[in-house]
């Protein structure tokens, strides 16, 4: 079967390179290959400034693409084998498919601390959080291992339960914030979340198994199914234990797990649990983590959430493809690889251009997104042979999400990465209601994080960008008297 554009993965980066191919060229083929039954859908998008966006993200069935875009044909199958000397691609069942131009997004799948494990669960998509939500019923404990987004998100969510955070940094949530404004979270660690919160509905789809002999997040042969989680996972789950209310977390800092032992192990041992009022904690639990400060926590399910490695898969074979250190495959700035017509997007890549200065690649939905929208134009362009530059998404690293409650918002070097010791931070802090930090360099605006409804993202988002020398306002720039949203309009 021959196709203009073929992309592989349903995941956030896939979906919108082919809705983007669709609206740009309504009358060529495109082909998705998705292994999931399920695709990512971008819905409700909200341009909220010059490069931050808000969405929600829902899971929709393969037939959703097809009805929005009428020349999109899905494919439910998983790619076992690429050969880009003759623009082809063959999926599991067997069928191959021919391309002009082809584009690889297949995500990411989660480091997991200990596979074959059976109360060890990897947080990455919708089906392991139904798992962790199944697995909680009947939980007293839970031990969170990881400092990123999902870890913080799960330590907030869940309540009713024993809860005991395992990070390896000296502050919580250090992928994404500062120990300042780690600070500012810590009260609500144990503060009881908003009784009149309410799970919001949404469209809840069920797969139907199928026999696919291998099966990843997109499409590539792998070991996970599903796309990764949106902007919006934790709305409409319920997490909430026997003890409705309880908020007991205990946070253990600066630690990595050690080795993980099932309850005969553990006994067999003779080694002594710590309890989490760190009186002696008896022999009662399914599972046993040894940590790296000696401690040791029996729980009911260990949550394992630290980060996620490129789903590269089938990449590896033949050695085609240029790797970076971290796994990605290595993408220019128009987001091709090294090997004619195929491109990549999404997780699975690695930008290897030097990047505008106050921006930075970091595996998240939103960056899934722009990339896929940008690959698709891309693609596109080179087949026409025109030029493209880069979009103003790439200028300016933005994020927007939510930890314990409050919006967070993340601009440029937004935790002055790369900078060394030269570079200045203004503060300004109110207690419960926001905290807000500015990265100076040479008088001139570089990052700043934002939490709570401050507004001030579009004004520190154009102060970035034109790099304005703001050296004249000192602290005064933070000044709460003054309206520097209305000053700078």
């Amino acid at each position: 079967m021959d196709f203009k554009y073929v992309v592989v993965g349903g995941g956030i980066a896939g979906v919108t390179c082919v809705e983007t191919l669709s609206l740009f060229c309504q009358e060529e083929s495109i082909l998705l290959i998705s292994a999931s039954p399920l695709v990512k859908a971008v819905m409700n998008f909200r341009q909220v400034s010059k490069t931050l966006e808000e969405f929600d993200v829902q899971e929709q069935p393969l037939t959703y693409l097809e009805a929005h875009c009428p020349n999109v044909k899905v494919v439910h199958a998983a790619v076992v084998n690429l050969d880009p000397e003759q623009n082809k691609v063959t999926t599991n069942d067997g069928v191959s498919y021919t391309y002009k131009k082809l584009c690889l997004c297949c995500g990411a799948k989660p480091k997991v601390i200990a596979k074959d494990n059976p109360y060890v669960l990897g947080i990455r998509d919708t089906e392991s959080i139904e798992e962790f939500q199944k697995k909680l019923v009947d939980a007293r404990r839970v031990v969170v291992v990881g400092n990123g987004g999902i870890a913080t998100e799960i330590v907030y969510e869940i309540e009713g339960y024993e809860v005991i955070w395992a990070i390896k940094d000296p502050s919580i949530s250090s992928t994404f914030v500062d120990p300042g404004a780690a600070e500012f979270f810590v009260p609500h660690l144990s503060m009881e979340k908003d009784p009149e919160k309410k799970p919001v509905k949404r469209v809840k789809y069920t797969t139907v198994e199928k026999e696919v002999a291998v099966t990843s997040p997109a499409g590539l042969s792998g070991d996970t199914l599903g796309g990764a989680l949106g902007p919006d996972w934790s709305n409409g789950l319920l997490m909430t234990g026997k003890k409705r209310g309880m908020k007991n977390i205990h946070v253990e800092y600066n630690v990595e797990v050690k080795k993980i032992m099932l309850k005969e192990e553990f006994l067999k041992a003779g080694l002594t649990a710590t309890g989490i009022d760190q009186r002696t904690d008896d022999a009662s639990w399914p599972v046993y983590l040894e940590l790296t400060n000696e401690k040791i926590y029996g729980c009911d399910i260990v949550v394992s959430a630290t980060g996620v490695v490129p789903n590269t898969g089938i990449c590896h074979k033949g050695g085609l493809f240029e790797l970076a250190d971290d796994g990605g495959m290595k993408v220019n700035d128009n987001m091709c690889t090294n090997i004619k017509d195929v491109y990549a997007a999404g997780d699975m890549c690695t930008a290897n251009w030097e990047p505008a200065p106050h921006w930075l690649q970091m595996r998240l939905w939103t960056q899934a997104r722009q990339m896929g929208h940008y690959v698709a134009k891309c693609m596109v362009a080179n087949l026409n042979e025109e030029e493209i530059s880069p979009d103003i998404c790439f200028e300016l690293f933005s994020h927007v999400t939510k930890f314990f409650g409050y919006k967070v918002v993340l601009l440029g070097k937004f935790n002055a990465q790369g900078y060394g010791k030269e570079y200045e931070i203004l503060l300004r802090m109110t207690k419960g209601v926001e905290f807000i930090k500015v990265i100076m360099k040479d008088g001139r605006m570089c990052g700043a994080i934002l939490i709570g409804d401050t507004d001030l993202e579009e004004t520190f988002e154009n102060l970035i960008l034109n790099q304005m020398d703001l050296s004249a306002f000192g602290e005064e720039l933070l000044d709460p008297n003054i309206d520097i949203g209305d000053y700078f309009d």
